[in-house]
């Protein structure tokens, strides 16, 4: 490649031709890299500084020029707030090909942008051009080493300061395209391997949160169940540690190949239902707490799901609650601590129609129940989420914020993950089940507990499964305006 083309941008005329040739940059410099990484490790010879020069994001520039107020459209995304240049560097283009599409699609047509590709001056980090990691074993050659030589992940150079509005815009200069660069999103990729234990390719855009693990038990029951069925829309089951079902295998193999999988190796292990049309189901069993569920779903956000709901336990608070009841959380009193940085606690979470109509009408669906006989077993209210679980001990002390609140149930990872939503834009829901009642004297205790769960979780997760169904015909709306900022960066 001459030098000279490495900074120079082109204009393309089509954005089908932008992320073809995104594609081919992003691979050129994956494979300089591991060229020099390979004769590196094999004569110890370091790369020069024109090979460095090609160690580097692709990055994509849209320029909007108009003196007229910009058209108004109903859309959520894919919107300039006023006339700039607008770019962001891109990772793993290939597979960001339909959203990249989608996003510049809507700016060509709807405000005649003009697109420009080039390589950016963000290095790509030596440790994100390996898909396993163990490449680097080869030789005697140490991290520090390879580090005064080959790009490092720089984490000065990652973070969310677009997403949480800190970035400061000056007159004249580039605007962000997206939420997230480059190095940012490969960051989350690599986090997202380790945590759940499984490819981030396999990820899909619909994500169920879960803090049980019994919650996986009946999704690869209900999961082996679909592939079974010869015309269903579902191909393959992806388990922790890479091991998929396929269609077509018969149950001997079935069971040995859920026998095997490591899942209790991962923190957050992830199982994924994948469909021929890329609108699969992932279902995450992100433990308990505030702190793993801002955790995961910091990296979720990168791939831009369409959705993740929240189905777990919780403690119901109110005296006409029953165990085995639901709670539709409406609003959320964050006693996590977590994000008041980020998002204060004062921030209001605001519930989106289109998920909380969903979880209701898939509630009637699953149960067959309506009206007066559902309102009594679906609650409607505001979800308590603490960082202490043994908030009882502090009854004095929070039983007044908890009566001004009005709420009606207690966990510890909704009002985070909502939040999370809010501030990455991805539309969030919480539907919970009560599981004990601790102001009321009905604790978990073992027998209770186990037939609580063998009665209750199947027809939960049902509900949530329905949810996304029915969400799934909605995503024009689904991606609220009630996310946007007024500086909003014009990709979802």
């Amino acid at each position: 490649m001459p030098a000279d083309h490495i900074s120079t941008f082109q204009s393309v005329a089509t954005p089908e031709e932008a992320v073809e040739r995104l594609i081919t940059l992003h691979d050129s410099a994956i494979e300089a890299q591991r060229q020099a990484l390979d004769h590196f490790f094999s004569t110890g010879t370091p790369p020069t500084p024109f090979e460095r020069s090609r160690f580097r994001y692709p990055e994509l520039r849209l320029d909007y020029r108009s003196s007229a107020v910009p058209p108004i459209k109903q859309r959520a995304y894919a919107k300039f707030q006023g006339p700039g240049v607008y770019a962001t560097t891109i990772t793993q283009p290939g597979f960001f090909k339909n959203y990249l599409l989608e996003q510049l699609n809507f700016l060509v047509r709807d405000y005649g942008a003009t697109i420009e590709v080039g390589v950016s001056d963000q290095e790509i980090p030596y440790p994100y051009i390996f898909e396993r990691g163990d490449e680097l074993g080869r030789g005697a050659h140490s991290a520090s080493e390879l580090a005064q030589h080959f790009p490092t992940p720089l984490l000065a150079k990652v973070g969310d300061e677009i997403a949480d509005g800190t970035w400061v815009f000056h007159e004249n200069e580039v605007r962000p395209l997206a939420l997230f660069d480059a190095a940012r999103v490969d960051y989350s990729l690599r986090r997202l391997v380790h945590y759940t234990g499984s490819d981030w390719r396999c990820v899909q855009p619909w994500i169920l949160l879960t803090n049980y693990h019994r919650y996986v038990d009946q999704f690869i029951r209900w999961a082996v169940k679909e592939l079974a069925n010869e015309e269903g829309p579902y191909t393959k089951l992806v388990l922790p540690g890479g091991i998929t079902i396929e269609r077509g295998l018969d149950d001997a193999v079935i069971e040995e190949l859920i026998g095997s999988t490591p899942w209790h190796r991962f923190q957050m292990p992830a199982y994924h239902l994948m469909r021929q049309d890329g609108h699969g189901v992932t279902l995450v069993n992100i433990g308990v707490g505030p702190s793993n569920a801002k955790n995961i779903t910091d990296h979720l956000a990168v791939l831009r799901p369409h959705c993740w709901l929240m189905v777990g336990h919780c403690g119901g608070l109110r005296q006409s609650q029953s165990i085995g009841d639901y709670v539709l959380a409406h609003g959320y009193l964050r006693r996590d601590h977590i994000l008041d940085g980020a998002v204060p606690p004062e921030i209001p979470i605001p519930a989106l129609a289109e998920i909380q109509v969903a979880l209701q009408d898939a509630a009637v669906h699953v149960t067959g129940e309506r009206g007066e006989e559902l309102k009594r077993r679906l609650r409607t209210g505001t979800v308590v989420t603490y960082d202490d679980r043994n908030w009882e001990l502090r009854w004095s002390q929070e039983r007044r914020q908890i009566n001004l609140s009005r709420a009606i149930a207690v966990d510890m990872e909704s009002g985070t993950i909502a939040a999370q939503g809010y501030r990455l834009r991805v539309p969030y829901g919480t539907l919970l089940c009560v599981s004990d009642k601790p102001l009321h004297g009905e604790i978990k205790l073992p027998g209770a507990a186990n037939a609580f769960y063998e009665r209750a979780v199947s027809e939960h997760l049902m509900i949530g499964l329905a949810a996304l169904d029915i969400l799934k015909g909605q995503r024009a709306s689904l991606h609220s305006r009630k996310l946007r900022s007024f500086d909003e960066p014009p990709f979802r």
